[in-house]
């Protein structure tokens, strides 16, 4: 599925994430991603610490890693795992969200939590991917949703 001068690596970190996605602080979610398998697999990890913009106006006497950006986290990790598939490091696509459905937020997410995110591909093909997405603290589900999501080049976009 790569592009035969850019070998599949799987894992990716966050110099690498970066190459492959255009987010950056503070929207970018994600620390590094392993366990890739090409096309069909990855886990990304975000290091959830006190010091993040969000917790300063949600709930701050008690704070809670806003669900939106959990889902945002588990599409990023998508994100990372398509670009490592497709070949497409340094070409500057973006991945723009298509659909949000069977969203369940089971447990708080807290600073000091590592979350993991395990994106599995439901279907992946061309430009149209969606994925199976769980949210995990110390293995236990804190978010699952499934999404899709569109890869644009830049040309496109």
């Amino acid at each position: 599925m790569t592009d035969q001068s850019t070998p599949f690596k799987p894992t990716a970190d966050l110099a690498e994430i970066k190459r492959m996605i255009p987010h950056r602080y503070p929207f970018l979610l994600i620390d590094k991603v392993r366990d890739m398998v090409e096309g069909k697999f990855a886990i990304g990890i975000k290091n959830v610490t006190a010091n993040e913009p969000h917790f300063e106006g949600h709930f701050p006497q008690e704070a809670v890693m806003p669900g939106v950006l959990q889902i945002e986290a588990l599409a990023q990790t998508s994100a990372v795992l398509v670009s490592a598939s497709m070949g497409l490091i340094d070409k500057s696509a973006l991945v723009y969200f298509m659909t949000v459905d069977e969203c369940r937020f089971r447990r708080k997410v807290v600073p000091g939590d590592v979350l993991e995110l395990h994106v599995t591909t439901i279907r992946g093909r061309g430009k149209v991917w969606k994925f199976k997405g769980e949210a995990r603290v110390d293995g236990e589900l804190a978010t699952e949703c499934v999404f899709a999501a569109m890869i644009v080049p830049p040309e496109e976009g």
